[in-house]
């Protein structure tokens, strides 16, 4: 059985001046001991899809169709006091894009942590040892329990908010852009902590970003997303050496290269279509050199050996 499984995902934002739609029927699953990185250019849907997962949405926003299951549970269905008190941080947690902005100025790290055990109804005498606890297993001295935000590094704010995060335990750690405006050693030190509590402590990483470079030392699958759809969804061996759809293999070719002759530096032309009023049919099109008059149709997902792809090009032929 799958660890996480979303079938048909749907979340919109109805605003006034229209329906936007952050997420537009997503598949994909997760078992157990994999990790998944979800990658795509800013507006594609993202974060709301980890806002999704977290049942985190604000209004106007909502899900309006489709499922999230986890292990027996879809958190759909379930009521947000439900949801609170069985999954939320127990069992699914996030690193919000910005989360070097989360902590509150005022009060130390420590107050922030007690908070949330507290809300959880952890016993005082248990509570320093599991702060404790969870600053040690992010690589950050307990002193550091005493502090304000302000006397932290940018790194070191984040860990303390993936030391958040991993409070209760939670089997998926959602992380959305958690290196966002580090530099690339810390980066790197994120990047290198994320795996250690991957392999050592057996969580389910989901990591949402940007960049598809970054994925690759961590993730076991990619989702390629594409105006709140995923177009590709692979393993991340099977997306750097075979990526299938146009708008994968032009972001494998973004990718800055120092071993190659090729100093040209390439992007993906154009745009990405309003998710207020996407295109008929391919999302893509508009941005395709394989653009047939097929693709004005919706793409379904085209099976691969290793996963799907939402590309006219892979219908079999009868």
């Amino acid at each position: 059985m799958p660890r996480l499984e979303v079938l048909g995902l749907k979340a919109y934002y109805f605003t006034d001046g229209g329906i936007i739609r952050g997420v537009d029927g997503i598949n994909f699953e997760i078992s157990d001991g994999q990790s998944l990185g979800i990658v795509g250019e800013s507006a594609c849907g993202k974060s709301t899809l980890g806002a999704a997962l977290m049942q985190s949405i604000q209004p106007p926003g909502r899900i309006v169709e489709g499922s999230i299951t986890l292990g027996d549970d879809d958190i759909t269905k379930m009521s947000s006091s439900e949801f609170d008190s069985k999954i939320r941080w127990k069992r699914i947690a996030m690193v919000f894009q910005g989360a070097m902005n989360a902590l509150d100025p005022v009060y130390t790290v420590e107050s922030q942590l007690r908070e949330i055990l507290i809300q959880h109804h952890f016993q005082d005498k248990k509570i320093d040892d599991k702060i404790t606890e969870s600053l040690q297993e992010v690589g950050l001295d307990v002193s550091i329990a005493k502090r304000y935000p302000h006397e932290l590094s940018g790194g070191m704010k984040q860990r303390v908010v993936i030391a958040m995060a991993l409070l209760l335990k939670p089997d998926v750690l959602i992380a959305d852009e958690p290196t966002t405006a580090l530099d690339m050693l810390v980066q790197s030190q994120i990047i290198s902590l994320l795996k250690k509590l991957q392999k050592e402590k057996g969580i389910t990483i989901i990591l949402i970003t940007h960049d598809l470079a970054l994925v690759s030392q961590i993730t076991d699958r990619i989702g390629i997303m594409y105006a709140g759809q995923l177009v590709e969804f692979s393993t991340t061996k099977d997306i750097y050496k075979n990526p299938r759809h146009p708008y994968t293999q032009a972001l494998i070719e973004a990718i800055p290269r120092l071993s190659t002759k090729d100093k040209k530096i390439h992007f993906v032309k154009g745009s990405p279509p309003s998710l207020l009023s996407p295109p008929p049919g391919c999302r893509f099109q508009d941005r395709c050199a394989y653009a047939m008059d097929v693709c004005k149709r919706d793409p379904p997902e085209f099976e691969t050996e290793t996963g799907y792809v939402r590309c006219w090009l892979y219908e079999k032929s009868e």
